[in-house]
């Protein structure tokens, strides 16, 4: 069975890598000519994307190992991590794609509940780390820019929005969130009596499931801030792909050129998280580079050009991602 279902995800995978190349909505030409203008900044950038998966296999297997020894090398972690951040980037709703098939993988290694328990945590650090960085996003803008009133009421509700986000990942890590996110489904129409029964059948392992989210928050204090710190830095450093693109602009190597790569990371990656029904967040992201680099005083073609470039880096890893899928791995 999870042979199958893995086989279902890569070809959905693979579907929407076809669907991505055939609405590129540039000419090869001009793909060509952005390519040849990033030149060694394009290496880069590649591998300080290599840089990031690595701080994303350490989290995860800092989580993994609060619950007990982790039985395979940090290599096969990694090659987890890519695949699955390769199907969450593909397919819809990203998180129903790559989370599914981490827990598959590690399943036949660790059991399902530390399977399961691991992926849920690193997934739920990886985003609140996440509305972390939006904050510093929203401070720095305040601090940098001069705010009137419409953007003021936009960063009110985006604070509000973070705070709530905060908030809700603190209550999730003080009491785990999976019997609870069930209790929700229970009430959604088409779903009632899926999430009833299977709340019934896996109470058991539902509530080991939360205990052991729970612990890496009251328990495990070194554990928890590491892997905060690893994925909150990884947000922070992932910055560096914009700031390599400004410096082809002309930009200087300063704290106000990071500053700005900051901001257009952050208020790109919510406008395209909006979106994320979209396989590969297929128009959002670019509309989210063009609003930034503009809102920030930059020019249109910057904004092109920065969206194309982090659209090939995405292709690739994905491509990577889906390939490694197909590899056999011991331990």
């Amino acid at each position: 069975m999870n042979t199958r279902l893995k086989n279902i995800l890569f070809v959905v995978g693979l579907a929407s890598v076809v669907v991505m190349l055939l609405t590129f909505d540039v000419s090869w030409q001009t793909l060509w000519t952005d390519l040849c203008h990033a030149g060694y900044w394009l290496v880069a950038i590649l591998l300080l994307w290599v840089v990031l998966y690595v701080m994303n296999t350490l989290t995860w297997r800092i989580i993994l190992g609060e619950t007990g020894p982790v039985p395979l090398s940090f290599l096969r972690l990694m090659k987890v991590t890519v695949s699955g951040f390769a199907l969450n980037s593909a397919t819809p709703i990203g998180l129903l794609g790559g989370e599914p098939y981490k827990v598959m993988e590690l399943t036949p290694v660790v059991g399902v509940q530390r399977a399961t328990s691991s992926v849920l945590l690193f997934a739920m650090m990886h985003i609140f780390a996440h509305f972390w960085y939006w904050v510093t996003a929203i401070v720095l803008y305040v601090a940098l820019f001069p705010v009137n009133v419409g953007m003021a009421i936009l960063l009110a509700l985006a604070g509000v929005f973070c705070a709530a986000g905060i908030y809700f990942f603190l209550r999730g890590y003080r009491s785990g969130m999976v019997v609870g996110g069930i209790r929700m489904l229970g009430h959604v129409p088409g779903l009632r009596g899926w999430a009833r029964r299977f709340a019934e059948e896996r109470a058991e392992d539902l509530r080991k499931i939360d205990c052991q989210i729970a612990e890496l928050h009251s328990q495990s204090r070194r554990s928890f801030y590491a892997s905060l710190a690893l994925e909150y830095v990884g947000r922070m450093m992932q910055s560096l792909e914009i700031m390599f693109m400004l410096l082809l602009f002309g930009a200087e190597w300063s704290w106000m050129t990071f500053a700005q790569s900051v901001l257009i990371l952050a208020f790109t990656s919510l406008f395209a998280n909006l979106l994320g029904f979209v396989p590969l967040q297929l128009g959002g992201r670019e509309g989210g580079f063009a609003l930034s680099t503009s809102q920030l005083g930059l020019s249109g073609g910057t904004g092109l050009f920065i969206s194309i470039i982090c659209r090939v880096r995405e292709l690739f890893f994905t491509c990577i991602g889906l390939a490694l899928m197909k590899m056999r791995s011991d331990k």
